[in-house]
């Protein structure tokens, strides 16, 4: 007999077509029960043969549109029961009416045909559990004394799609032990025969009472705070916390099985935002959104995002060609059926930018590229002015111009009292997009908020590539703070923020607390498994031009007021007079070449907040 771990060796079409003729012999087996059962005996041989072959042949094909031949030793749930249901009803719908019609040769009465459903489902269902038993008591047996010990937290849905994922994937070599709970009312309690053991607060001593060595979490299951405390307690313990995929992917079964340890993203995560989502269809459906610096990390995920709704077409515009064909396969892969138009363009390029919304109209402007380095804009302030300012108001006059319905402009927490080119640059556009709706159809909303975590070129890449050579960390001062959030949660809220606008407002993501760089810095040192000062030194390297100590979300003048949303606030102030903005960006344009000097000080006369850096620093 064919051993179950060499069955697992053969190719999947191998392994269907093996399946395929098992199942036929076990087809036949029954439709000959079926028969011995009604008449008490098997009728004349050439009177039956041509009957089992059709019921055969039927549900053969029948099993094979259900996928019925694949999936042979994992893990028996509900969708399977019901497929199993569905293809043996309607395997004996198909004979059936060939009784009924008489097909050439096929004699089986009715009551065979319901004898031979009923033993399809009892005899198929079980023979499958049955396959599956023997694997998991083979896997058992063989890996039991290699196998880690671990508690799963979270006694719910997401723990219990995780056990199912264990137990799919043997090659983990994983034993669950038991569930962590959140509530002390299910302890004692058994999730699909594993019992659940006690509290978040005691999972690591529990762990150690047990033999326990991981704690396995899905990536959405706690906030920072709590992975924060358990990976500090867990060394005292001998615990180590995992990482796997979230409770939606687990639900897909579109991603890999891949414990990890836990990150910086892992450790900053707050909880899971809550989204309107009847509004976000409302605005989302059947348009065509237009998201500017797509390639990049803010507009991808924008992107990623939209492909849940049910937009006319999504229109992918950037310049970085690597960027637009891997986001463009990926977002393909996500959801073949999406809409997508690749557009290659220069944002500052106004004709094709004129061309891209004659031809395409688009009735959403997400307006994401931007330069962001602020040294790098420091020493080219030129550039900042053509990129973020003219940039930002040629693509707004485009969009009042043609008509459409929204424009979302992502600002940042540098536009606030700013000490930057970059940061002033950004206030400026926040000004023109606010004055110009004042005499718009369109609704013109912007959106500000802080750092976002592993963005391209960012803090966290730079410490993980520092961290990789060996060090040292390189930050700025030691009391320098900066706002966090991760990628995913500031591209759902400017997407309900540009719902919810109407028109003139702009947007102040809740951005939770400060994080001190140094802090981060030796978080993620922690993490990699070494420690700060032993093995991977930290320097501080001094304020760079335009830099900060710490960066604000309001500016003084602006009143802070709530909106229907917990974690979107509105900065409310006097918009400038459209003129007098125009009137000042023009100016900007007419100095933009002249060097440094002259450029500043248009950035003051329109930005009074801005305090630009000394001479001295600027050189630095």
């Amino acid at each position: 007999m064919v051993r179950i771990q060499s069955f697992h060796h053969l190719s999947p079409a191998t392994r269907q077509v093996i399946c395929a003729g098992v199942l036929a012999g076990v087809f036949a087996f029954i439709h000959l029960a079926a028969y011995w059962l009604r008449f008490d005996g098997l009728p004349d041989r050439d009177f039956i043969a041509t009957s089992v072959l059709w019921a055969v042949a039927v549900k053969l094909l029948v099993f094979g549109r259900f996928h019925l031949f694949r999936g042979w030793s994992q893990v028996v749930n509900f969708h399977d029961l019901i497929a199993l249901g569905g293809a043996a009803s309607l395997s004996a719908g198909v004979l059936l009416l060939m009784q009924m019609f008489q097909a050439p040769g096929f004699n089986s009465p009715r009551s065979v045909l319901l004898t031979d459903w009923g033993f399809t489902i009892v005899l198929v269902g079980g023979l499958r559990s049955l396959l599956r038993f023997a694997e998991e008591s083979r896997v058992k047996s063989q890996s039991k004394n290699h196998q880690t010990r671990v508690f799963i937290l979270g006694a719910n849905a997401s723990g219990e799609a995780l056990l199912r994922a264990v137990r799919r994937n043997p090659e983990l070599s994983y034993r669950v032990e038991g569930f962590i709970t959140h509530t002390p009312g299910s302890i004692g309690s058994r999730i699909d025969g594993v019992p659940v053991v006690g509290l978040l607060d005691d999972a690591c001593s529990l762990a150690e009472a047990s033999g326990v060595t991981e704690l396995l979490i899905t990536a959405d299951e706690l906030p920072g705070s709590q992975v924060r405390s358990l990976v500090e307690r867990g060394p005292a313990h001998g615990v180590t916390v995992k990482v796997l995929p979230s409770y939606a992917q687990l639900l897909s079964g579109r991603v890999a099985l891949k414990p990890r340890t836990v990150s910086i993203e892992d450790l900053l995560r707050r909880d899971p935002v809550d989204l309107d989502m009847t509004k976000l269809r409302r605005w989302i459906d059947d348009g065509v959104v237009m998201v500017t610096g797509s390639a990049g990390s803010i507009g991808s995920e924008i992107c990623r995002q939209l492909l849940q709704f049910e937009p006319r077409k999504i229109l992918l515009v950037d310049r970085w060609e690597n960027g637009q064909f891997f986001l463009e396969r990926e977002l393909r892969s996500l959801k073949p059926t999406a809409e997508l138009e690749v557009c290659m363009a220069d944002v500052a390029d106004g004709l094709r930018m004129a061309s891209l919304f004659r031809e395409h109209q688009p009735a959403i402007v997400i307006h994401a590229a931007a330069y962001k380095h602020v040294p790098l804009m420091e020493a080219n302030p030129g550039e900042a002015v053509k990129n973020i300012c003219l940039t930002t108001q040629l693509l707004a006059d485009l969009a009042n111009q043609n008509q459409v319905g929204s424009f979302v402009m992502i600002s940042t927490d540098k536009a606030v009292n700013p000490t930057s080119t970059m940061g002033t640059c950004k206030r400026v556009a926040e000004l023109y997009v606010q004055s110009l709706n004042q005499t718009s159809s369109c609704k013109f909303v912007t959106v500000r908020f802080g750092n976002v975590l592993g963005s391209n070129g960012s803090v966290v890449p730079i410490f993980r590539e520092q961290i990789a050579a060996g060090g040292p960390l390189t930050v700025t001062h030691e009391n320098m703070t900066r706002f966090f959030m991760t990628i995913p949660e500031a591209s759902q809220l400017v997407l309900q923020a540009g719902a919810m606008g109407n028109g003139g407002e702009i947007f102040v993501l809740d951005m939770g607390e400060p994080v001190r760089i140094v802090d981060l810095a030796r978080d993620m040192i922690r993490l990699s498994g070494l420690e700060a000062g032993e093995d991977i030194e930290i320097e501080f390297t001094g304020l760079r031009p335009g830099e900060k100590m710490y960066e604000e979300l309001y500016i003084d003048d602006e009143k802070h007021l709530p909106t229907p949303h917990a974690k979107i606030m509105v900065a409310a102030g006097e918009p400038a007079s459209l003129s007098a903005t125009r009137a000042a960006i023009r100016r900007l344009a007419d100095v933009s070449e002249s060097g440094p000097e002259p450029i500043l000080r248009e950035l003051q006369q329109i930005v009074v907040q801005y305090h630009p850096p000394a001479k001295q620093n600027r050189a630095a």
